[in-house]
């Protein structure tokens, strides 16, 4: 059974960086899909970026391209969600995910099997 845990949400400046981690116990995570999904109040959970299992392939969300990064660190069982240039729009619970083999990229939330609890980003001045 696949664990995960989110750290490194805050409060941060427009125009600012953060950086999100999300540890994994229980599996390595290079079998895995994996991606970060993010639920503003009142909207629904969306994929912003996800990788295949072994890197295959990758999606980026258009509203989030140029600025936010997905990486995997096999070494330490990690993923991380570097994030550039932030906005107020991006203020949001922000999880991380893993699933299974998967034989096309999908960043759909109903993919995924193992869920983080979720950070909070909050993009203020």
């Amino acid at each position: 059974q696949l664990h995960l845990v989110e750290s490194g949400g805050g409060l941060v400046q427009p125009g600012g960086s953060l950086t999100l981690s999300c540890a994994a116990s229980g599996s390595t995570l290079d079998g895995y899909a994996i991606g970060w999904f993010r639920q503003a109040p009142g909207k629904e959970r969306e994929g912003i970026t996800c990788l295949r299992n072994y890197d295959a392939d990758s999606y980026t969300a258009d509203s989030v391209k140029g600025r936010f990064t997905i990486r995997r660190d096999n070494a330490n069982n990690k993923m991380y969600l570097q994030m550039n240039s932030l906005q107020p729009e991006d203020t949001a619970v922000y999880y991380c995910a893993a699933a299974p083999f998967l034989q096309f990229i999908s960043c759909h939330p109903a993919v995924y099997d193992y869920w983080g609890l979720g950070t909070q980003v909050t993009v203020s001045s």
